[in-house]
């Protein structure tokens, strides 16, 4: 796909000078960035970028894969009820109804399955092609370039429409260019248009198979709407950037936004991802929706998840089983978690009642400090292994069609040996800093949890993160040995290291290397944590602000001098912001 095809269109369109634009191309799609910051791009986010469509991918499977088994079960049923009728005797009094609902009620599922009879995606059309999938539908709610819609459509195969928004001109006007400027293909199955994301997905109540939010900043304001606009089994992929206010720096912003207050500890980044799963759930549940998270990626700058949303009414009790506070002792690492709720069950009744507390006294039974705390997060399992185990196998047998395969590829396996059903996570360097002492191999402290009888894993949060079902005074108990083994100089009697030293273990930790003190990918030496592939790898300015020389920071030096010198030579005045469209008459 050349120049010479976009130029053609000049009748239509508004002239422009390709001179004036620099083809950028990612993956199979390629777009036209005008070389003043006019419509925002951030080669950063082909990491984002490529997960998505590797989830893409695995979504349409699964999505297929359950289509064919409702089938079965549906076929199966008519079969039994059809042989029923032919022997003379009663059909089954739980056979559907016309409306195709038992009692005409919905039958409670577990958390990972819809509801066999008001699942939309699974629903059986009528008249011609009986029984067939149509493909999926996906909103791209706020484009920008409109690069991420270009490769979903260019990129996924049985993908659908793909309709890509943006409340600003400029913005749909490059996505529309960059439409054209991909072919057929692109032309075919991609829409761009100007309205408010907001409005847009509210008044298309579940109509998309996959929504997916990637805002400039925090998605607070979207969830509600978006919550709305997917059809049952349905998936969202949500991108949060504002790290300083998820992970702790403005805990009264955070709260306002998300409706949880965050920490500031060494597992801030899984916390943040738990805030962001917690703050969906509670949107879904106003509408008698609930959300099964697939996978939750931490990368780079910012938190991304993807989850799954269901309507049951039944399923939507156990959302107070799923969060929990946060207990997070000022003098040491230690944390407890409290959950909101419980069920008592009696034969075959379930009831739901407020979870008992507090798990904690006022003061750290280790050290003697208060507790801080904070939530309420999302403490059930972040991933579905499952699919983590899919994505990542599409990802290895697809290697050439994904730009950031090392970083991706890294992350899925990481992902793919933590502990599912344990929540945060202790570093093991910030517990020797507590007790003043040298820090054992993560090998030995591995070995010692295992050989106590706990399980442990790794975090793709952070390198030095530390996932075990063992309570926090098994943990002291191993540092204390290894103190023993390895003494420290005395300190201050009030010091929180101190008072933890001063007791003595109740359990002998064993050092002996233990079978599974090394992940599978350890084993065979599989990079899982990779360096940034080049300098001032992170966050870039939002379009339409006037580049200066304090933005060095986010674009290098040289990039910016080079901007600065271009306009210099052009003799041009710095533009006014852009105003964004307020017209309500201009959605369309």
């Amino acid at each position: 796909m050349g120049g010479g095809e976009e130029t053609k269109t000049g009748e239509e369109e508004k002239l422009f000078d390709l001179n004036d634009y620099t083809i950028i191309k990612e993956g199979e799609a390629e777009i036209l960035m005008h070389t003043k910051n006019e419509v925002f791009y951030n080669k950063t986010q082909v990491n984002n970028r490529d997960m998505s469509i590797a989830v893409l991918r695995t979504f349409i499977s699964k999505r297929k894969e359950e289509h064919e088994a409702l089938l079965s079960k549906r076929i199966k049923k008519v079969l039994k009820v059809s042989e029923d009728r032919d022997s003379g005797s009663d059909p089954p009094t739980d056979s559907p109804k016309p409306n195709g609902k038992p009692n005409g009620e919905c039958e409670e599922k577990p958390d990972n399955e819809p509801c066999d009879t008001c699942a939309e995606p699974e629903k059986l059309p009528e008249g011609k092609g009986q029984g067939e999938l149509k493909p999926p539908r996906v909103l791209e709610a706020l484009s920008a370039s409109g690069l991420r819609a270009l490769r979903y459509a260019r990129e996924v195969e049985g993908i659908g429409q793909v309709v890509a928004l943006d409340n600003d001109k400029a913005s749909v006007e490059a996505c529309r260019r960059n439409i054209k400027f991909n072919g057929s293909v692109a032309t075919a199955k991609v829409e761009s248009n100007l309205a408010d994301a907001r409005v847009y997905m509210l008044t298309h109540p579940k109509e998309f198979d996959m929504v997916d939010l990637d805002p400039y900043g925090s998605p607070s304001v979207f969830l509600d709407s978006a919550v709305q606009s997917i059809a049952d089994g349905g998936m969202l992929m949500c991108t949060a950037t504002d790290m300083a206010v998820l992970c702790g720096g403005n805990g009264e912003v955070c709260y306002s936004k998300y409706g949880s207050y965050p920490l500031k500890a060494k597992y801030c980044h899984e916390m943040a991802l738990r805030v962001l799963l917690a703050c969906i759930e509670s949107h879904a549940n106003r509408y008698k929706r609930y959300i099964v998270p697939v996978l939750s990626v931490q990368m780079d700058f910012y938190v991304r998840v993807f989850v799954r949303i269901y309507t049951s009414a039944g399923a939507m009790k156990n959302t107070p089983l799923k969060l929990s506070y946060v207990y997070q002792c000022t003098g040491c690492d230690s944390f407890h978690l409290q959950p909101l709720g419980r069920t008592v069950s009696k034969n075959t009744s379930v009831r739901y009642l407020p979870g008992f507390g507090p798990v904690v006294p006022q003061e750290c039974s280790d050290c003697g400090k208060k507790y801080n705390m904070g939530g309420p997060i999302w403490s059930a399992p972040i991933h579905d292994q499952d699919w983590v185990t899919s994505i990542l196998s599409d990802v290895k047998s697809m290697k050439a069609r994904y730009p950031a395969f090392d970083r991706i590829s890294a992350v899925l396996t990481t992902i793919s040996e933590e502990l599912p059903d344990v929540p945060l996570f202790v570093s093991l360097h910030s517990l020797c800093a507590t007790l003043k002492c040298t820090s054992p191999s993560a090998v030995v402290f591995r070995s010692a949890v295992i050989n106590a009888g706990y399980r442990i894993s790794g975090t793709h949060v952070n390198p030095l993160g530390l996932k075990s079902d063992a309570p926090m005074d098994v943990i002291w108990d191993i540092m204390r040995c290894w103190v023993k083994k390895y003494p420290v100089k005395a300190q201050p009697p009030e010091h929180s290291g101190s008072v933890i030293l001063a007791k003595e273990p109740v359990l002998q930790a064993n050092f002996a290397r233990a079978v599974a003190s090394l992940s599978k990918a350890q084993a065979k030496k599989v990079a899982r944590f990779l360096p940034n592939p080049e300098r001032h790898w992170g966050p870039k300015l939002r379009a339409g602000r006037t580049i200066t020389s304090k933005h060095a920071s986010l674009l290098g030096p040289e990039t910016v001098n080079g901007i600065l010198n271009n306009n210099e030579e052009q003799g041009e005045e710095p533009e006014a912001k852009r105003k964004k469209t307020q017209d309500s008459s201009s959605i369309s």
